[in-house]
């Protein structure tokens, strides 16, 4: 699925929408051309008639795209439009560990408080989990939708103390600290802090605390709208097509999933960002670094954001993903280029996180290649098949088939890969590719996987 700054709020200025939000028929060629290019790209994912998305591109405060593809609502006919809000999934906790940092910034709580000391019923297994736990996903809490049963019992409406009961009586995945693994719980639990130290409801709370002093209009916790607009249905892929979506409670997802948005609003987020509202400088900073395991490797997230690097460039996104919806949102900080899709679909075509990255690559000047498939012998793809190490959890495998090169990564299903060279190819429907290397003796010892321009190594540790 799913500053406060030395000033006080009440001195917080409101903040206006980007001037670049204002239509300008007198775009220079140079713009309107960018705009055309990144439409190119994107368009061709969406059918007039399906699911479609939002998309904003702005850089350095300027909005080089804002466009709308498909419908907002496919069983009713009703076209997408660029000020339709939809469903964040995810990206909701970027306002929940803002929200919590604000909170840190007053004073009112340290990052590295046990969450005994605002939830001192939790059972925490006599193991120490603090705030900062929670907020970089290594407390070792079991996420709830993972959980047996989280999916027939969705539609269920839930007390945050209620929901808290389904899991927190489960045994550990991990000693806090050890490990990253994603987790929903902790954002729950977060939620449950803002509203004991504030006395407020967590929608409440950032209502009044974030959407409000930044003139975001049209976001809010499901439910709690201010401002009426036009909101997308969700859709998924049923047995014969395209269909509603499964209902969701939002009491479920709450402080890790509820929020709709639209990508002015979220473009305005940005902005908040870029100016440094809402947090001290060195809190913001610290939000956009990569976490430390206790064995001093990085988990590649911070508070609420993703770290990692787009076409060699730095890099801080979030995906999302909740019933009917799926949702991408990124930032190029040096390049001062922001990017955020929101589709009404939770089995896309093509994933949010490739068209922003497809769109931020384009704008600055460094588009991911077009690949095209080529035909490579039986015995190189024999060569390649193997087992690869990930990390300490997890290898990824190639075998041939049928004249194919099949990858399967621990836990995941199998997918047919496509080679654009004889040692490289390429994931359909994604940016991720893979280049086949060999040692001094022309044995193939490791592969490198370049996930939208994020490059790892994943050595052979096995044959077929």
């Amino acid at each position: 699925m799913f500053k406060l700054s030395a000033l006080c709020l009440a001195s917080l200025v409101a903040l206006h929408a980007p001037a670049a939000f204002a239509q300008d028929a007198a775009r220079p060629a140079s713009e309107q051309a960018l705009a055309s290019r990144i439409d190119a790209a994107i368009a061709p994912y969406y059918k007039a008639d399906g699911p479609g998305a939002t998309v904003i591109v702005t850089q350095d405060g300027k909005t080089v795209l804002r466009k709308a593809y498909g419908m907002a609502d496919v069983a009713k006919g009703k076209a997408m439009t660029p000020d339709t809000a939809l469903r964040l999934g995810s990206i909701t906790k970027q306002f929940t560990a803002v929200a919590i940092l604000m909170l840190a910034d007053e004073g009112k709580l340290a990052l590295d408080d046990d969450i005994t000391r605002f939830l001192p019923d939790y059972p925490t297994r006599g193991k120490r989990i603090t705030i900062e736990h929670l907020l970089t996903h290594t407390s070792g809490i079991v996420s709830f939708t993972s959980r047996a049963g989280f999916e027939s019992n969705a539609r269920k409406d839930m007390s945050v103390s209620g929901m808290i009961d389904t899991f927190k009586n489960d045994p550990l995945d991990f000693d806090p600290g050890t490990r990253f693994s994603y987790n929903n719980s902790g954002y729950f639990l977060l939620g449950a802090v803002i509203e004991k130290i504030s006395g407020q409801s967590y929608a409440t709370f950032i209502e009044e605390r974030i959407f409000k002093p930044l003139d975001m209009r049209h976001t809010a916790y499901e439910g709690h709208e201010r401002t009426p607009g036009a909101r997308a249905a969700g859709h998924t892929k049923g047995w014969f097509g395209v269909t509603a979506s499964k209902p969701l409670s939002m009491s479920q997802p709450y402080a890790a999933g509820a929020l709709v948005s639209t990508v002015d609003d979220l473009a305005r987020w940005d902005a908040a960002i870029t100016a440094g509202k809402l947090l001290k400088p060195a809190t913001w900073q610290k939000a956009h670094t990569s976490t430390v395991l206790a064995d001093g490797k990085p988990t590649n997230y911070g508070y609420g954001w993703q770290i990692g690097k787009l076409r060699g460039v730095p890099l801080v996104a979030h995906d999302g993903g909740i019933n009917g919806f799926s949702t991408s949102a990124l930032r190029l900080p040096q390049q001062k280029v922001y990017v955020a899709v929101l589709s009404n679909s939770d089995a896309p075509t093509v994933q949010p996180d490739m068209v922003a990255s497809q769109a931020a690559a384009i704008t600055i000047g460094n588009p991911f290649p077009d690949f095209k498939a080529v035909k490579i012998d039986n015995a190189l793809l024999d060569a390649y098949a193997g087992t690869y190490r990930i990390d300490a959890n997890a290898t990824r495998s190639f075998k041939r088939d049928d004249g194919k090169l099949v990858m399967q990564r621990t836990n995941r299903d199998p997918v047919i890969l496509t080679p654009y060279a004889n040692d490289g190819f390429f994931m359909p429907a994604s940016l991720t590719t893979f280049v086949f290397a060999r040692n001094d003796k022309g044995e193939v010892s490791h592969v490198v996987v370049d996930s939208q321009g994020s490059e790892m190594i994943n050595q052979r540790v096995g044959a077929p």
